[in-house]
Order: C-alpha cells, then structure tokens, then sequence
C-alpha cells in the first residue's frame, strides 16, 4: 500500500480499538478495489469524537465508530439513516452534501450473523442496553422478535426495555428466548466471565456474542461451546457491518466481500 498526499483516510474511533480487525479487512478492501485510502484505528474520548467524524469527512474520507460511543456519535453534527433517528445509535460516518452522513450497520451486521445461525425470529434476549443493544433491537424490529434485556442495572433494563418498546419491539421472559445476544463490551479480555451462565439457558439456545478477539474466541463462546451449544463471536457481525460501511462512504461501489472475509480469516500474506 503506497500512502501520498491525496490519500483518504478512513478510522475506527472507540475505546478501546487496538483489539480491531477493521483494519486489516478494510484496507485490504480497499487494496483489491483500487482505492487509494487508508484505514486506521484511532483511541478517543467522547468529547472528540464530533470533531473527528468532521475532520476525516472534511478531507475525503469517513469511518466507523464503536464502543462506547455509538450513541455519542447518533447525537453529533450530521445527516442521519432514518435507522439513526430510530434507535440513537451510528456506528458508521461518511461525507454527505451537507457535511457528515451519519448511518447505522450495525443492524445489518447482527442480522447477516443471525442469519448464518439459522436463528429464529421469535423471542430474544439481549445482555446490555447500549448503542450495541440498541442495534439488536432495530434488528428485532426487522424481523419481528420480541426483545428480553438482561442489565446490571435493573433501573437501566427497564428503561431499555421501554425504549424497545416505543419503537414497536414487544418485551419478552428470558425463559421463552431460543436466542441470546451479548451487546456487552465483556469478552474482550481472556480473563472475562462470561455476561451470562449458559447452565442456566436451554441447550437449543442459540448464542451470539457481539464481542471478538483478535486471537481466539470469547469466553462465552467457549462455554457456549464446551456443552454443544450453537454460538457465534462477533466476527460475522464485524464483516457484514463493515462491507455494509461502503454505502455511506463509497456510494455506487461495491464492496469485495471474499477479499475482505479472507483478511478477516487471516488468510492474506
């Protein structure tokens, strides 16, 4: 990759980023598809985070924001996806007529790893209610489930779990969920506990943790694992997401899909 003065520069703004495999799968992206940009992962605070979305746009290129400031980006400066408006949650930012496009993929990632699953769309529960958990509710409003919330605050949960409702997601009991969620930054780290007991979940649940690591798999899908339960990280989610970016950033182009799984996979030289 040969980087000049015209080159566009594209980031992952969070906290932490340095765990990302966004830039590994979209620079190579980038790579097979001609374009000359650069993606870079970038820590900050909240209070950049506006700013920053205005800077890369201002110079040609845009972005992806994660935790824990989707709901802090869904609030900046910008032209908002009607999925912004909905849920409060942007994970993604490119450059519009009138300055930052802000849009959501987030969604689209969640449903694509549902998808490859085999989930169904009846009752489900998510672990959090933040801008991640957001993006799981727009995808049960897509869908039709129903929503349980698992939260350490209980006063949180069922704020959550009224929002979801406002936005015609119907509430459910964690005992009628065949899929659980983790929206929760917990597996990032190997020494993490798993955000919920799977003893505790019927056998035929159906797992899917928004986390990733770099090297290994989560916690809670070890455990999910180790009992023959059907469980998925977050890689799925990340791949279908950001492929999905290339519509507010490159509008008309379409992503290298196998290019970008097969950086993912580690499977590039």
């Amino acid at each position: 990759m040969r980087i000049s003065a015209r080159t566009r520069v594209f980031a992952l703004l969070g906290d932490p980023v340095a765990h990302s495999l966004s830039p590994r799968i979209q620079n190579a992206a980038f790579q097979s598809a001609g374009i000359d940009a650069v993606y870079v992962a970038l820590q900050t605070t909240a209070a950049d985070v506006a700013s920053q979305m205005a800077t890369l746009v201002r110079n040609g290129g845009g972005g992806n924001v994660t935790v824990p400031f989707k709901e802090v980006a869904a609030a900046a400066p910008g032209e908002r996806e009607s999925r912004v408006d909905l849920l409060g949650s942007a994970n993604v930012f490119g450059a519009c007529e009138t300055g930052v496009r802000l849009g959501n993929t987030d969604v689209d990632g969640i449903l694509a790893a549902l998808d490859a699953l085999e989930a169904p769309a009846d009752a489900w529960c998510v672990l959090g209610t933040g801008g991640s958990a957001r993006a799981v509710v727009g995808a049960a409003a897509d869908r039709g489930a129903t929503v349980a919330v698992k939260s350490r605050d209980p006063q949180r949960g069922a704020a959550f779990g009224a929002w979801a409702a406002s936005i015609g997601v119907a509430g459910a009991e964690l005992p009628e969920c065949s899929v659980v969620i983790n929206a929760t930054p917990l597996g990032l780290s190997a020494s993490d506990a798993p955000p919920i007991n799977v003893a505790t979940l019927s056998p035929k649940t159906i797992v899917l943790d928004l986390v990733y690591r770099a090297e290994g798999t989560t916690t809670l899908v070890s455990a999910c694992n180790a009992i023959g339960m059907r469980a998925a990280d977050g890689r799925e989610v990340l791949l279908s997401q950001g492929a999905a970016s290339w519509r507010v950033w490159l509008p008309g182009i379409a992503p290298p899909v196998e290019m970008m799984r097969a950086a993912l996979d580690g499977r590039l030289g």
